[in-house]
């Protein structure tokens, strides 16, 4: 009987050959979880909205050679935004190797203090609105030619955006609002977080907790005001409400002044509130799974105005950095409240060897991933494909933006 491969670390080698063409696929990396308090603990799915109501997305997944209700606790966009999260961290960090990473920054004056997002915290990365809507050295963002360049790249030749904003490469991006010469990259990168629901004899909304809420004022539960104080409340709190609270404590005012009636204080979270069942708890999982996967096949798809040699110093760099994402988004387990898990073993990760083939690796960790990347972008100059030493393309954002900014709840119907 043949024993199974010995782990190894990945190696530089190993991403050129895998940047070529023909060589592996992917690069997987998979690791169960469970919750952290015990094989009892519910944990809080990612909640999604339909309609006016938040859900939860149940579907059916092949598990250990069979059919299984899973429910989705963080989806792939959202385990995307957190290794973006965990490098930008890094990067303000001045971290030695992650800071090089060229980037787009938009800056907005709010009192005097600046603002700054990165094109890996913006939405639609380089192609967001906060930037195309603001100015670079004087001029609209949309008629600068670094920009422009950027905008005008194709897969056929990266090159702009791979010394300008990277990010969109490994993370995917889309410039769905131009006219023509929108470039579209779908993300060399993606990762989940499922759970394998414990009863598989009943669907996932039979299955659903509930979860309690209230609060207690130490004061008393209830907190009443005539029209008159209410109002000189809502004056003195004016200036930082947003129009929809306003408009709604004014109609409590107005409906009870008609009815003779005082003002409950709740609205301005005064008093307590009585416990209740909310529409969405959690769920219980048997099995919790998250995996990220690599595609050397996407990457494989981009060319940077060189000859093929350049092109795979440019993938393995793309592809470094994806490596340094996973490891990062690895790192931590923090999604959200009441969904605190941990490691059940060590990430089982295999590369590729095509033809039913894999390799087992060891664990990426983020020391391993940033000495790849390290050489990577040595590789990479040395190729003259890609410059990278932290350069910024920096865009003023634009002052009427930041002056119609509210929070997304008074925006909701």
């Amino acid at each position: 009987m043949m024993s199974a491969p010995e782990k190894v670390d990945i190696k530089f080698e190993d991403l050129k050959k895998a940047c070529a063409s023909g060589g592996a696929s992917t690069l997987v990396s998979v690791t169960e979880l469970k919750p952290a308090a015990g094989e009892h603990a519910s944990v809080a799915p990612a909640k999604f909205v339909e309609g006016k109501k938040s859900i939860f997305a149940f579907e059916t997944r092949y598990i250990d050679g069979e059919a299984a209700r899973v429910v989705l606790i963080d989806s792939k966009q959202s385990q995307l935004n957190r290794a973006e999260a965990a490098i930008m961290q890094d990067i303000r960090a001045e971290h030695p190797v992650m800071r090089k990473l060229p980037r787009i920054e938009v800056t907005y004056e709010n009192d005097g203090k600046p603002i700054t997002y990165t094109d890996l915290e913006l939405p639609h990365r380089f192609a967001d609105g906060h930037i195309r809507a603001g100015e670079i050295d004087g001029q609209p963002a949309t008629a600068h030619e670094k920009y422009r360049a950027v905008r005008n790249s194709t897969p056929a030749d990266l090159s702009a955006l791979l010394d300008t904003a990277p990010a969109a490469a490994v993370f995917g991006g889309w410039d769905s609002l131009r006219k023509k010469n929108q470039l579209r990259l779908r993300s060399a990168l993606v990762g989940e977080i499922i759970g394998v629901l414990a009863d598989q004899n009943l669907s996932g909304e039979e299955q659903l907790s509930h979860r309690g809420g209230a609060r207690v004022d130490p004061l008393e539960m209830g907190v009443h005001l005539t029209t008159d104080e209410m109002e000189k409340m809502v004056k003195i709190q004016e200036a930082e409400l947003g129009k929809k609270f306003l408009k709604a404590r004014r109609d409590e005012i107005v409906d009870a002044n008609k009815k003779g009636k005082t003002v409950s204080g709740a609205g301005f979270g005064l008093g307590g509130i009585p416990p209740k069942l909310e529409a969405l708890g959690g769920v219980a999982c048997q099995k919790i799974i998250r995996s990220w996967v690599l595609s050397f096949a996407t990457l494989r798809q981009l060319r940077f105005g060189k000859n093929e040699e350049a092109n795979i110093a440019a993938r393995a760099l793309l592809a470094a950095f994806g490596l340094s994402a996973i490891a990062r988004a690895e790192q931590e387990l923090y999604l959200r409240a009441n969904c605190d898990l941990v490691e059940a073993e060590e990430p089982q990760v295999t590369l590729d060897g095509r033809y039913g083939n894999t390799r087992p690796l060891n664990h990426i960790t983020v020391e391993l991933a940033d000495d790849l990347l390290a050489q990577a972008i040595d590789y990479a100059q040395s190729h003259h494909v890609a410059h990278w030493d932290g350069q910024i393309l920096t865009v003023t954002g634009n002052p009427v933006i930041l002056r119609g900014a509210v929070a997304e709840s008074e925006d909701a119907e």
